[in-house]
């Protein structure tokens, strides 16, 4: 998942990236409302962790700017201002929570999480297909009580095919999800295609039933039943 950053305490915005690069998320930064504008405007984003007080935007205007290009984003303010007014004006723009300063990453985690279980229609943490399951806060596959192990790409990219059950999802999504850009060298690579096959083997030797479908032409599929 792609995260951008939009914090004007370039010591705040650091450790906060650093934190999500080691939960495996990719993240840009913006330290100005007119740094945030420009990336918003040509990258997509599944969340926007933002500061109202920037020093030369008002955060709320950027909320609204930034819905025109994000329709599909997820918003977290993060601000040391606690009146209820700018709360209100935040969840009326579309923001998805709040998050005062001082907070703690862990929470921040665990906010951003909740909000992608709800995004993907999943109630708990644990998405179960046959004698598998897959815990998305810990990161973990299992088959019954025995773990398997998956690389990191391996991993991002296999819990997105299944948050996206029955889903077509075309290689650039797929690509844009694992490296977070999108470039053009890479379009007729077979990096998706060779995590793929090394998923599925890695699947069959404990149920050869195969749930990723190629759809050809255009990706993969993950059937959920």
């Amino acid at each position: 998942m792609r995260i951008l950053i939009v914090e004007d305490e370039k010591s705040l915005a650091s450790e906060i990236k650093q934190f999500l690069e080691k939960e495996e998320y990719n993240i840009d930064l913006a330290y100005t409302g007119n740094e945030a504008s420009e990336l918003i405007a040509v990258n997509p984003y599944d969340f926007i962790l933002l500061d109202i007080g920037l020093p030369d935007y008002n955060g709320l205007d950027l909320i609204k700017e930034a819905k025109e290009y994000q329709s599909e984003a997820y918003f977290i303010v993060i601000t040391a201002r606690g009146e209820l007014e700018d709360k209100i004006k935040g969840f009326d723009l579309g923001a998805d929570d709040y998050l005062p300063k001082p907070f703690s990453l862990l929470e921040l985690l665990s906010r951003i999480q909740a909000i992608t279980r709800r995004k993907f229609g999943q109630k708990m943490s644990i998405i179960e297909f046959g004698n598998f399951s897959l815990d998305t806060t810990k990161r973990h596959l299992h088959y019954k009580n025995q773990g398997i192990d998956l690389t990191k790409k391996e991993y991002k990219l296999f819990s997105y095919l299944v948050l996206n059950k029955n889903r077509v999802l075309d290689r650039l999504q797929l690509t844009e999800h694992i490296w977070g850009e999108f470039f053009e060298d890479d379009y007729d690579s077979n990096y998706i295609d060779v995590h793929i096959k090394n998923i599925r083997k890695k699947l069959s030797k404990f149920d050869d039933t195969n749930r990723i479908k190629t759809v050809r032409g255009i990706g993969y599929k993950f059937e959920m039943e």
